[in-house]
């Protein structure tokens, strides 16, 4: 059996075949000379921008030192204009000027009629200011400007001056004026760096291209890369001009042939290196799988979630962890664009905003919010984001690992509850000790009601038997009044007694407002006399009335005196009675926050003891549970301020705590 095929057809023999390898030769040397011509035009080029941006510098520096400059008269200027200084002060200052700026030669201040005030540096020429320099001053009084004049004086060595006019003026009167010459050469030799002189030839040129300062320390320029740069001087016309030392790029005598020879070698090094780079590269791609699939059964086994987005927002990757937390798989998220489908309605407005964020390429590092799983159940989020960059340090997006802290949100609300149990079990243990005496307290005022009711009854009586006797009876109706007017003063004490006990023992959330320390002290003032007077213990207040208010849960901070002011009384037990004196103080601290101290002249505390004397559960009392201070620091922190205490110079200690000043101005 045949197969029938289609031979090839042969190459015709001809000039032409040659065409395709002759053209392929004659692009290589075109390639081959214009490569050199276009290096040499770049170079040209950036050697001529480089310039360019040199010179913009240096224009700048001396605008800058200028300015500078003008700032420092303006100030002067200003006093000078309000009040004649004294003139040690005035030279001490003119002083400092020219220590400041070498190349400031002269001061000159003159009074609104033209006489010399003050001066100091050059002496005036004879004839005075220059025309340039008086016209300048003209026109900076009409304009109610500072204005320089045209250089002048440039001869010799080039040191040529400048003059500039600052009027003077207060309430709108013309006060005088004043003038600073400014030595040119002595501008470019203190702010043109070395290296910069070092390359460039630098003339400071006048309205008619005179040369009126220069600097070439390299040598004259060579007239290849030059540029002009005005100084834009107000009322002067001075240009920066820059000049090369630099010539122009020269191309090797033998660049062709060695350009052929160093491509032949390229070529055979290029062959060689392909082929290791061909082996390396498999073995390369070999790794990367290997990698890959390292990487991707370590992404699968996070609990951490993962989600990258490009930079417009789009979902380009998330792992297993990430469907997790949201419950949608994959599929409903890759390509997904703001709205996402777990963003929470009632967060969306946060979301948008952060969003915005992303897009503006500022994204937020850590963030705490709320997603919301496809069955609705809110999942509090840590947010981590990072930016996303290639091999080529593009930034291409965002990558973000997303953490569950339900539990950590979970954990953090049981110790905020058992924190809300433990300070109501500490105002209820300190009500359970001083029960005692206030059952002795409210004793007093039920026993006085008793009685001025009893009396009141009495006078009623004789009132009956008395008859129609009017003054009598008029004497018992003001005996009566009073006893019923004392009655009801006690029986108020009485109820501000339970009222306070009331407000200190109930359970209650936490609520930052604006109080008064002057009647936080008198709503406890009560009970605090109450334990000091069964241990014979003065006490002394010292609050002032003006003092400003705190931003503070007010029940926490009157929990934490009672605390204070019980340990104190508690140290002092062992003293003379005459020395039992507690003390309450507020001030206002150097950081601008309420600071109120409780000091006794008790024991005081042990360096041992010091050290761990905030400690939770630890105590020097034999019945006491180590929690009242934990618990008095705690609360102080809660409100952002920082209790400490100190030794008494008179012996004993004193307890510190700081609170900050409220901004509201009414007071509770």
């Amino acid at each position: 059996m045949k197969t029938s095929f289609t031979s090839p057809r042969p190459v015709p023999e001809g000039p032409w075949r040659w065409l395709v390898p002759v053209l392929l030769v004659l692009l290589f040397l075109l390639v081959l000379l214009w490569l050199p011509w276009q290096a040499r035009q770049m170079e040209s080029n950036e050697r001529q921008e480089q310039l360019i941006a040199d010179t913009l510098w240096v224009e700048q520096t001396l605008r800058f030192e200028l300015a500078r400059s003008e700032e420092a008269l303006a100030a002067l200027g200003a006093d000078l204009a309000i009040e004649t200084p004294p003139p040690a002060a005035l030279q001490a200052r003119l002083t400092q000027m020219f220590k400041n700026g070498h190349e400031l030669q002269r001061i000159i201040w003159y009074d609104a009629n033209g006489q010399v005030k003050a001066s100091r540096g050059l002496e005036l020429p004879p004839d005075g200011l220059t025309q340039s320099s008086r016209d300048a001053a003209v026109m900076s009084r009409s304009t109610r400007l500072g204005r320089y004049s045209e250089p002048y004086g440039a001869k010799g060595l080039v040191h040529g001056l400048i003059d500039f006019h600052l009027p003077l003026y207060h309430a709108g009167k013309y006060m005088g004026s004043l003038v600073a010459t400014y030595n040119l050469q002595t501008l470019l030799d203190e702010n043109v760096p070395w290296w910069f002189a070092q390359d460039n030839a630098l003339a400071l040129l006048d309205r008619d291209d005179h040369v009126v300062a220069q600097r070439a320390a390299g040598g004259p320029g060579r007239g290849v890369y030059t540029h002009k740069r005005a100084l834009d001087l107000p009322g002067s016309q001075i240009v920066l001009s820059t000049d090369s030392v630099k010539g122009a790029p020269k191309l090797l005598p033998n660049l062709l042939v060695g350009s052929v020879v160093v491509l032949a070698l390229g070529l055979v090094i290029s062959l060689v290196a392909l082929w290791r780079h061909i082996a390396r590269t498999i073995a390369a791609e070999n790794a990367l799988r290997q990698q890959m699939a390292f990487r991707t059964a370590m992404e699968d086994s996070l609990l951490t979630g993962l989600r990258a987005r490009d930079l417009e927002g789009r979902v380009t990757y998330v792992n297993p962890a990430f469907c997790r937390i949201v419950g949608l798989p994959p599929e409903e998220l890759l390509g997904k664009t703001p709205p996402m489908p777990y963003w929470a309605p009632e967060a969306m407005a946060e979301y948008e905003s952060r969003f915005r964020q992303v897009l503006s390429g500022h994204a937020t590092p850590q963030f705490e919010t709320v997603f919301q799983r496809s069955d609705g159940v809110r999942v509090p989020v840590l947010v981590f984001e990072a930016p996303l960059v290639d091999a080529n340090g593009q930034h291409t997006g965002w990558m973000s690992s997303i953490l569950d802290i339900t539990d950590r949100k979970r954990a953090e609300e049981l110790n905020r509850q058992q924190q809300e149990k433990l300070e109501t079990s500490a105002r209820l243990a300190t009500m359970g000790e001083i029960s005692s005496m206030l059952a002795h307290e409210l004793n007093q005022p039920l026993a006085a009601i008793s009685s001025y009711t009893a009396g009141a009854l009495n006078v009623l009586a004789r009132a009956d038997g008395a008859g129609a006797d009017g003054a009598k009876t008029a004497l018992d109706a003001g005996m009566l009044k009073r006893a019923l007017e004392q009655a009801n003063t006690q029986a108020r004490r009485a109820g501000q007694i339970i009222r306070s006990v009331h407000e200190f023992v109930k359970k209650r959330e936490p609520r930052r407002e604006t109080v008064a320390i002057p009647h936080v002290v008198d709503g406890i003032r009560a009970l605090v006399e109450l334990q000091a007077r069964q241990s014979y213990v003065s006490l002394v207040v010292d609050v002032p009335p003006d003092l400003p208010p705190v931003l503070a849960d007010r029940v926490l901070i009157e929990q934490v005196l009672l605390n204070l002011t019980r340990n104190a009384i508690e140290a002092m037990q062992a003293i003379d009675p005459e020395r039992r004196v507690l003390r309450i103080a507020a001030e206002m601290s150097e950081q601008g926050q309420v600071a109120v101290s409780v000091i006794d002249n008790g024991h005081g505390i042990a360096p041992e003891v010091a050290e761990r004397l905030f400690s939770p559960f630890f105590s020097t009392k034999a019945e006491g549970m180590g929690m009242g201070l934990s618990i008095c620091r705690t609360a102080i922190e809660f409100h952002g301020g920082t209790l400490t205490h100190a030794a008494n110079p008179g012996g004993g200690t004193v307890f510190t705590f700081t609170l900050q000043q409220a901004q509201e101005a009414p007071v509770t």
